[in-house]
């Protein structure tokens, strides 16, 4: 039967976009340090691009900093460099074989971009999710129009694709007004 084939194949879709806006949210900066801030940094480590998370660990031993300790202390200059090209505007101290990250507290109006930000990160991903909707909908018509299903099996693919859309769209609201109360608490 592929109307469940194809309600599984675009759930699934969905349920990326929304793991993908929750991996972007992680570098988005709030009221304390959180190690996903640094999660997305590419250090240029022997000519290669790394992915700084495993490079070194990174904590954050209180709500205003972040320490970031390299497996190799070669490394050093090389996350000290991509931390001070990145968009993060943070002054990297080097403190013996550690790097401290000081993040200063935010402005009222620094937040309202941020949340603003946040915001459009979410209408983007309800975009994707909408066209995956758009798309197993075609699906379903161009499989009845080729006689693979009835009308009333199209009909009630389309209520299910409704039903599966509004859930996701429903939880990208939860997590964008989570994150925005996050940004906005002092």
């Amino acid at each position: 039967m592929p109307i469940r084939k194809i309600l599984d194949e675009h759930s699934k879709l969905m349920d990326k976009a929304i793991e993908f806006l929750r991996t972007e949210l992680k570098s988005v900066r709030t009221g304390r340090a959180s190690p996903g801030l640094v999660d997305h940094l590419m250090v240029d480590y022997y000519g290669t691009p790394t992915p700084l998370k495993s490079l070194a660990t990174v904590a954050a031993p209180d709500p205003q900093s972040l320490v970031i300790k390299p497996f190799d202390f070669g490394c050093l200059k090389d996350i000290e460099k991509a931390i001070k090209n990145s968009d993060l505007s943070l002054a990297p101290i080097v403190d013996g074989k550690m790097i401290r990250l000081n993040l200063p507290p935010m402005s009222e109006e620094r937040r309202k971009q941020l949340v603003q930000q946040v915001k459009q990160m979410g209408e983007k991903t309800k975009v994707a999710i909408r066209n995956i909707r758009r798309d197993a909908i075609k699906q379903l018509e161009d499989a009845e129009k080729a006689k693979q299903i009835s009308e009333d099996d199209r009909d009630k693919g389309k209520e299910e694709i409704e039903k599966i859309t509004k859930k996701h769209i429903d939880l990208i609201d939860e997590i964008i007004k989570q994150k925005t109360d996050e940004i906005m608490e002092i």
